[in-house]
């Protein structure tokens, strides 16, 4: 069973309260969970989307970094076809020279927003996939410069740590052919999962960064004193999947003790099929289930996550989780 246990962050904007808010909440949060001995905590790059504050990425991490001690802090993850491999050395490079070895840089293929955002984003739009060669460029500039190749000045021998995220074989196998660590997104793309973790470790090559394979799963958990209370903090996220697969993009709402009338029995099914690792309930009720998927799935890495609206909820699910010392 995994021991490790980590957190993302998708900064939620609350349709009640603003980025301002949601930013102050997201220190307050990985606050938190540094006090409740957690690893790490990760944010994401979200382009395009009103209830997603942390698009200026490695911005955010800096400002959790000056706000924390000890916790580690990182992306999960940047979406590197967004992005020329330098840039992204040399703010990483940037944060680690300012914040010591404290900082994870997780990688994605997905742009992370829509096809018009995604063209607002990358000024030249390029049809190849370079992924494999943008993450090893970027490798390169964290390690010790060789002689006529392109300095990253900050990025140079900082040797902050890579992880590949992805929800499919491709990712997988990428991580495993570059010895690097790997974390899959079973919180909203819980398909692949098997296979995924299946083509890691059977592909893995030991390399300098990782010796043996490493896995972590990203999984929805919403804690509370009663299962009504947990199950009802939920709907927040439900509602954020419908409005997702309707094709409406809204800040984060209040819950809901009757989504039943949000939704028709499709639409219902689609959304609990997207969030089906997800673990809602009391601490007793859960622990069981969770237990089983990191021995099933032999992880060594918990990653949980609560795009919900209620700040006192996603503060008390880190405290009632790290109770149940998996």
């Amino acid at each position: 069973m995994a021991t490790t246990i980590s957190v993302l962050d998708l900064c939620p904007v609350g349709e009640d309260f603003g980025v301002k808010q949601a930013f102050e909440n997201s220190v307050s949060l990985a606050q938190v969970a540094e006090e409740n001995g957690y690893h790490r905590v990760w944010y994401a790059e979200h382009h395009n989307m009103p209830g997603i504050a942390s698009s200026a990425t490695s911005v955010l991490i800096d400002h959790i970094a000056n706000h924390t001690k000890t916790i580690r802090v990182g992306s999960g993850g940047i979406m590197l076809p967004n992005h020329s491999p330098l840039t992204i050395a040399e703010q990483f490079g940037t944060l680690a020279q300012l914040h010591g070895d404290r900082i994870d840089l997780g990688v994605g293929r997905a742009p992370g927003t829509d096809p018009k955002t995604m063209r607002a984003l990358r000024r030249n739009m390029h049809q190849e996939d370079t992924f494999p060669q943008d993450v090893m460029q970027l490798l390169s500039y964290f390690d010790e410069p060789k002689a006529g190749e392109i300095l990253a000045t900050p990025a140079a021998n900082t040797h902050v740590p890579v992880w590949i995220l992805g929800s499919s074989n491709y990712g997988a196998t990428l991580a495993a052919n570059l010895g690097l660590p790997y974390s899959f997104a079973s919180h909203f793309a819980p398909e692949m999962l098997e296979q995924a973790l299946y083509a890691y470790h059977s592909h893995f090559k030991p390399s300098k960064y990782l010796q043996k394979p490493y896995v972590m799963l990203a999984v929805n958990v919403v804690l509370a004193e009663t299962q009504e209370e947990a199950e009802y903090q939920f709907t927040s996220s439900l509602k954020g999947f419908l409005g997702l697969i309707r094709g409406q993009r809204g800040e984060v709402q209040k819950p809901t003790r009757d989504m039943d009338s949000l939704w028709n029995d499709m639409e219902k099914e689609l959304v609990q099929s997207r969030l089906k690792y997800s673990y809602v309930g009391t601490p007793q009720k859960v622990k069981n289930d969770i237990k089983q998927l990191a021995e099933t799935y032999k992880v060594d890495e918990l990653m949980i996550t609560q795009n919900i609206y209620d700040q006192k909820t996603r503060e008390n699910t880190l405290k009632l989780f790290k109770e149940l010392n998996l």
